[in-house]
């Protein structure tokens, strides 16, 4: 099930020109699956309007007008007590300084006081303003708490200035808000290392030898393991793709490259999921100078690239994380060959997909594989999403974790 699936966001919004992208963020929430409900000071009526955020999430939106009505004397206890997570986009310098100080002068502030859940937020100010020391002041009181903060960015602001206060992009923030509510997960605690992308094998300063892989099924795996509470280290390969928030990034280019982070990080992880396509040859003797067509047809001589799994394979217990997952892209004999690689590098599970289908393999959004278990067990997968696929292969891992 989603992480967003039953889940209750409530939206805090206060007054600043930045509470537009608060529409767009509860606009996206929703179309996850979260409930959104809104609370809304007085100063952020000004910029936004309450039918705004009821007409983009089909839940109340709620302003200080509403302590006076017949629920009054109980609305800003059931606000806090019923939301899985409470989100202040954008949180202002009377905001924060209201939260730091336990004041309770707002529907907002008094929700946040009954709180249960998670808090987070996201500071919005002029240039100047969120480092000034009583901001700051304010931030550390909050940190110390417990409270999240995400953000804010450098940019510009709505006076022109350029500075540290602006707002995080509603994407980003939606971002912060999975990882939150990924914390209890059943992976609390377990550290994960998933690698992704294809490997770049120098031929020159400017090409290389590489691959087709987009590394959307490792990334997804990695968004899988924090949405159910891991640390996770992402080794990652160059990509256009946007790094899960919450993942410890580790950027590599080469097989070799990624060989080292593989084994320097093993000692420290509970569970490998190697979803990398790294490179099987690369070239023994790059050149040193871009080659030039008119020095005529290169002669380029390959050697084996290192084998990854192989390595990790022979460490010692001690060294070699509990459990280790690999990937098969086969374009023939597909379970015959990912049977032998589950045999051979001494893998627990082994996840094979035939990249010869349109809708399935490389740069694709879909995958349909086969998961072939230590035990000979064979678990065919019909096409899902590859956050689906991310999201079947953690559950297998979490039985083999507790083995």
């Amino acid at each position: 099930m989603s992480i967003w699936q039953e889940t209750h966001i409530l939206l805090g919004v206060s007054g600043s020109v930045a509470a537009y992208k608060a529409a767009f963020l509860a606009s996206r929430l929703t179309k996850e699956g979260a409930r959104v409900t809104t609370v809304l000071t007085a100063a952020a009526t000004r910029f936004v309007s309450p039918l705004t955020f009821q007409s983009l999430t089909a839940q109340p939106a709620y302003t200080d007008e509403a302590l006076w009505g017949a629920e009054g004397h109980v609305l800003h206890v059931q606000l806090g007590r019923q939301a899985d997570l409470m989100a202040v986009v954008p949180a202002t310098a009377q905001t924060l300084s209201s939260l730091a100080h336990g004041r309770a002068d707002n529907l907002l502030t008094l929700a946040a006081l009954t709180l249960q859940g998670p808090l987070l937020l996201a500071p919005a100010m002029d240039a100047g303003m969120y480092e000034h020391p009583a901001v700051q002041a304010n931030v550390e009181t909050l940190r110390q708490r417990g409270a999240y903060f995400a953000g804010p960015t450098t940019g510009r602001m709505a006076s022109g200035e350029h500075g540290l206060g602006r707002l995080l992009e509603p994407e980003e923030l939606l971002g912060h808000i999975r990882y939150l509510l990924g914390r209890r997960g059943p992976l609390q605690g377990r550290r994960l290392l998933v690698t992704a992308g294809g490997t770049q094998e120098p031929i020159d300063p400017v090409r290389v030898i590489t691959n087709k892989s987009s590394g959307k099924q490792g990334y997804a795996l990695a968004q899988a393991a924090l949405d159910m509470g891991a640390e996770v280290t992402l080794i990652t390969t160059p990509t256009a793709l946007a790094p899960p928030v919450g993942a410890r990034l580790i950027h590599v280019r080469t097989a070799a490259e990624m060989r080292a982070a593989v084994l320097q990080a093993c000692p420290q992880t509970d569970a490998l999921l190697m979803a990398a396509a790294v490179a099987d040859f690369t070239p023994a003797r790059p050149a040193g100078h871009k080659i030039k067509k008119r020095d005529g047809l290169p002669h380029i001589d390959l050697a084996p690239a290192p084998d990854i799994l192989a390595e990790v394979a022979a460490l010692p217990d001690a060294q070699r994380p509990r459990v280790v997952i690999g990937f098969a892209a086969e374009s023939r004999d597909l379970l015959a060959n990912a049977a032998e690689k589950l045999r051979r590098k001494k893998l627990d599970l082994i996840v094979a997909n035939d990249i010869t289908a349109a809708d399935a393999g490389f740069s694709v959004d879909t995958n349909r594989v086969t998961l072939l278990h230590a035990d000979g067990r064979r678990e065919p997968l019909p096409l899902m999403s590859k956050a689906q696929v991310a999201e079947t292969v953690l559950a297998r891992l979490l039985p083999l974790l507790s083995a």
